[in-house]
């Protein structure tokens, strides 16, 4: 069958039955990523540490926002990932450099995810740190 003869709208859900739907799809892949992902699930525990410590904090709103945002974005860059990683594996497993070069450029993401995490928590307790003094 050729792609002419297919229409793509057939099958497809829309108004709040899509989103409903769309909203299950996504608490899958949450789940998957729990189950199957070790990396995932050490960020899930450091984001169950910091987003709670990030309310314990005494700084204004828009670090505040900047700390919980800076976690989410590393739970978000780690979700695409992984989703890369199993596309590729599912492809094929053998040693290819372009699936090498996808993996590890994933990798290289969540790294520099981290590494802003890393920068924004940084710079929050250095420009609060005599106020958590007082």
């Amino acid at each position: 069958m050729d792609s002419g003869e297919i229409n793509p709208n057939i099958h497809k859900n829309t108004g709040v039955k899509r989103v409903v739907k769309a909203l299950f799809y996504s608490f899958d892949g949450l789940a998957s990523s729990m189950k199957h992902e070790a990396a995932f699930r050490q960020e899930v525990l450091l984001a169950a540490v910091l987003v709670p410590a990030s309310f314990l904090l005494n700084v204004p709103l828009a670090q505040h926002l900047a700390l919980v945002a800076s976690v989410l974005l590393v739970l978000i860059v780690e979700l695409l990932n992984s989703a890369v990683e199993a596309v590729v594996d599912d492809i094929s497993l053998r040693n290819r450099p372009l699936a090498k070069r996808a993996k590890d450029m994933g990798s290289a993401a969540v790294l520099l995810s981290l590494l802003n995490c890393l920068i924004c928590w940084a710079s929050v307790l250095a420009l609060n740190w005599s106020s958590f003094f007082v």
